[in-house]
């Protein structure tokens, strides 16, 4: 019975630890649905050919010595024709001190591409061109009808943090030399909110990010065309929020038939904004992601009690689960959008019609 006893005890010590599957991340490409999310060092997709309703078991995309995950990083998907790419901030070295959030300390922006329906994965290359200057973790990637795609991210490569891009016009193969998109008159902009990235036409993208100008912690927006800045930064709403601090929460970006839409967060509520037009108040909340189906623009973010969405047209938001974080959404060819979301260590989906 000791024996016994010994041995038990000997193989809970050594039982390997559970991690959590964290920031997924979802793209859709006619009923085929993608979804990527992080699991430790890992990068893992799952495929859903029903439009959402079924996923299939998860395929390794990548493993890092240290991945950026949490807080809105970790990686993102989108699809390009028949290609698949996945992108994601990872290093070798982690970061240490107050602020080092799981970090690497040398991060790199990397894509990942697939010809095969996500069955395997191409090597790695590295899209920022000052070597560990995305070790912030946090980029947003999307693409334009004629395939050209386009990334951002904050990048620390000189003092204080900018937002910097890079466009791919051969499927994510292939990175174009950086583009410092916006630097703040203040020295930085805000250091922890995700960007935000959509296009507008053709080779011409809108992209949002968190200022910090003048003690506040707005959104603004401005435009690329051809790979160069093409307007100038404008904030977004008609309310400013004094902050000094990173409330580490970014928003998202969607064009409606040619018209922006934007979803954020500002102190504890969340706005919906059509392009520099009047903001509107959704409700209390955090971490807000947006997609637009056929109806209008779909929001969801992470209310007090679980999390909400507010479907295109509604006067006010319902719940659609009791607790969970960080959701994202995917517009589906019917009009609906499916939502992912963080729940006790998976990740859960739902269709919302």
């Amino acid at each position: 019975m000791l024996f016994l006893h010994v041995l038990l005890a000997m193989q809970l010590a050594t039982a390997p630890e559970v991690t959590p599957d964290r920031q997924p991340q979802l793209a859709a490409n006619g009923a085929l649905v993608a979804m990527v999310y992080g699991n430790g060092h890992s990068i893992l997709l799952r495929r859903s050919t029903d439009s959402g309703r079924t996923f299939s078991a998860p395929v390794l995309v990548a493993q890092g010595a240290v991945l950026a995950l949490g807080r809105h990083r970790g990686p993102r998907l989108l699809f390009s024709g028949k290609t698949m790419i996945v992108s994601a901030i990872s290093g070798a070295t982690e970061q240490t001190g107050a602020h080092a959030h799981g970090l690497p300390a040398d991060g790199d922006l990397l894509a990942w591409r697939s010809a095969d329906g996500g069955a395997t994965w191409s090597k790695p290359v590295v899209v920022n061109d000052t070597p560990g200057a995305a070790r912030e973790g946090l980029h947003a990637m999307t693409m334009d009808g004629a395939g050209h795609l386009a990334a951002v991210w904050l990048d620390l490569r000189e003092k204080g943090t900018r937002l910097y891009g890079a466009f791919s016009n051969d499927a994510g193969a292939t990175w174009s030399k950086n583009l410092l998109v916006y630097q703040s008159p203040d020295g930085t902009i805000c250091q922890c909110c995700d960007p935000s990235i959509v296009a507008v036409g053709a080779d011409e993208f809108a992209v949002m990010w968190r200022n910090a100008l003048g003690g506040m912690r707005d959104m603004y927006s401005l435009h690329l065309h051809n790979g160069k800045v093409a307007s100038e930064a404008r904030k977004i709403g008609s309310g400013s929020w004094k902050l000094d601090a990173c409330p580490m929460d970014g928003g998202g970006m969607v064009s409606d038939h040619g018209r922006l839409v934007t979803a954020w967060r500002r102190d504890d509520r969340v706005f919906l904004a059509q392009a520099q037009g009047a903001e509107t108040e959704l409700g209390k909340g955090k971490d807000v992601a947006i997609a637009v189906g056929k109806q209008g623009a779909f929001v969801a973010w992470v209310g007090a009690t679980g999390i909400e969405i507010r479907r295109p047209g509604a006067a006010s938001s319902e719940w659609i689960a009791p607790s969970g974080a960080f959701p994202a959404l995917a517009a589906l060819d019917d009009g609906s959008v499916l939502v992912a979301w963080e729940h006790e260590g998976s990740i859960s989906t739902q269709r919302v019609e």
